[in-house]
């Protein structure tokens, strides 16, 4: 390891590890499934009772315009961003770290996170603007700015993505790269850091459209590619999921541990669990409502970006997540040596030999490479509502790509545990926003929900919702028969 990436690591531990132990071990574990919970309860489980209509909301080819991204371009950024190394490398640390039970708690975080995840992008569609070239642009900062009339939240919500996005996550993802890399092929981290690099900038430097539109076309393909392999695992060994199943119940309430331990086990489980799903899935974080704000939603209503980003942590989870998790118990190497995504490489390698450890590595390059570019977006989003322009921009995409050669040559722990800290405190934020919110996103469901049920086509109408306040674009917001 080189002596800056030394020297850096040395200075960034003691600070990383004290917000992660107030943030994560007092705060976010709890929060996360609290809030989750509260709007699955206010929401009345729409998660489930609209998940059929969910689906009907992403087919390709829909919607878009020249102020927006379609809903499955917006879709597919977003699970850019959520599909990554937390599905290959980040599943592996929770079970090595928490145990089977690891996984229970991250099916939890993704359940009661799907009415989170609407909540927060319903929100950014609101209260989404239109920036100086006519593209929509918004987020948890914009809504915390327009909707809350708190600049001072969107503003330290900004700059805590920055850092995340544009630098901590990009060095997480490049770090998985390298590491699978190496593991598959004996590729050097020097060749590995300058391949990203050079592809991360032809994509970058060509803006959010660009991002959107490489999204729309390699993330379907790797996602379907992924679970198509772990499902002919599991097919193929029907006879001991019961038993693995039963495995991972037994770890998540500690029915494994001795009698003294019991809690503790549990404690473990449930933190693994959590801290790993919000990093997959990002549910509260605040991450998918700035690509969700960029769509133009069909049916053209707030909620319904709400619910295709729902949609998009269940695949992350309860689909991407879960296909890892099971090849990993179903292979018996946990516990082995090794950590992240070499764990899993050697699962997959058990049922598939060399060509599994090589398709890891395929398949995490581009899970990681296709995170990295959502990233950036979300990124270059803030960046802008903090008065950023081309110079700015100029700037953090360079940023963007030092950071890529930082991880590669990184170790495992200190990024991963740099992460936390950024993620920790974003959602800290981002959750006490929607809370505060939480009124304006019933509103807006009853809404959606009335004119389903009234069989119309649902629209959203600003001039009915004066108490919204002057934050909402009411020319973004007419009714199609009334817009000019």
């Amino acid at each position: 390891m080189s002596a800056p990436a030394t020297l850096i690591e040395t200075l960034l531990s003691p600070v990383v590890g004290v917000i992660n132990r107030v943030l994560w071990d007092y705060l976010l574990v709890y929060g996360l499934l609290g809030v989750g919970v509260f709007f699955t309860v206010r929401l009345r489980l729409l998660q489930l009772r609209r998940f059929a209509h969910m689906l009907s909301l992403v087919r390709p080819g829909r919607g878009g315009d020249a102020s927006g991204i379609s809903p499955f371009q917006a879709l597919a950024t977003s699970l850019a961003s959520r599909v990554g190394t937390g599905n290959l490398a980040g599943v592996a640390i929770a079970l090595s770290l928490g145990g089977p039970g690891a996984l229970f708690w991250m099916w939890c975080t993704a359940v009661v996170g799907m009415a989170t995840a609407y909540a927060e992008s319903s929100l950014a569609q609101l209260y989404k603007v239109r920036d100086a070239g006519g593209q929509y642009r918004g987020g948890p900062s914009y809504y915390m700015t327009l909707g809350l009339g708190r600049r001072w939240m969107g503003v330290a919500f900004a700059v805590a993505l920055l850092v995340s996005y544009g630098a901590v996550f990009s060095s997480v993802h490049a770090n998985a790269i390298g590491q699978s890399m190496g593991e598959a092929f004996g590729l050097s981290p020097l060749v590995v850091a300058g391949v990203l690099v050079v592809l991360t900038a032809a994509v970058i430097f060509g803006g959010l459209r660009r991002v959107a539109r490489v999204a729309e076309w390699v993330v379907p393909f790797m996602s379907v590619a992924y679970l198509g392999l772990a499902g002919w695992v599991v097919v193929t060994n029907l006879g001991e999921v019961p038993a693995v199943l039963a495995q991972v119940l037994r770890s998540a309430f500690g029915l494994d541990a001795a009698a003294g331990g019991i809690l503790g086990a549990i404690t473990v489980a449930m933190l693994q669990g959590v801290k790993r799903g919000l990093y997959s899935n990002e549910a509260g974080m605040g991450s998918a409502p700035n690509i969700a704000a960029a769509a133009t939603p069909v049916p053209h209503h707030p909620a319904s970006q709400g619910l295709v980003q729902s949609l998009g942590v269940f695949i992350d989870t309860l689909l991407i997540c879960s296909a890892t998790g099971f090849v990993i118990l179903l292979s018996g190497v946990l516990g082995s040596e090794g950590d992240g995504v070499l764990l899993t490489q050697r699962a997959v390698g058990v049922f598939f030999g060399d060509f599994g450890v090589v398709f890891v590595a395929v398949a995490l390059f581009f899970f990681a490479f296709t995170t990295i570019i959502g990233n950036y977006s979300y990124a270059e989003t803030n960046l802008l509502y903090l008065g950023g322009g081309r110079s700015g921009l100029l700037v953090l995409r360079l940023v963007t790509l030092a950071v890529i050669s930082w991880g590669v040559f990184s170790r495992v722990q200190v990024v991963w545990d740099a992460a936390d800290a950024s993620m920790a405190v974003m959602a800290s934020i981002n959750l006490v926003a929607i809370v505060l919110l939480s009124g304006v996103v019933v509103k807006l469901t009853r809404d959606y929900d009335s004119q389903l049920r009234a069989g119309r086509t649902p629209e959203f109408d600003a001039g009915r919702f004066p108490e919204f306040g002057a934050g909402v674009d009411a020319a973004i917001w007419r009714p199609r028969r009334r817009r000019d």
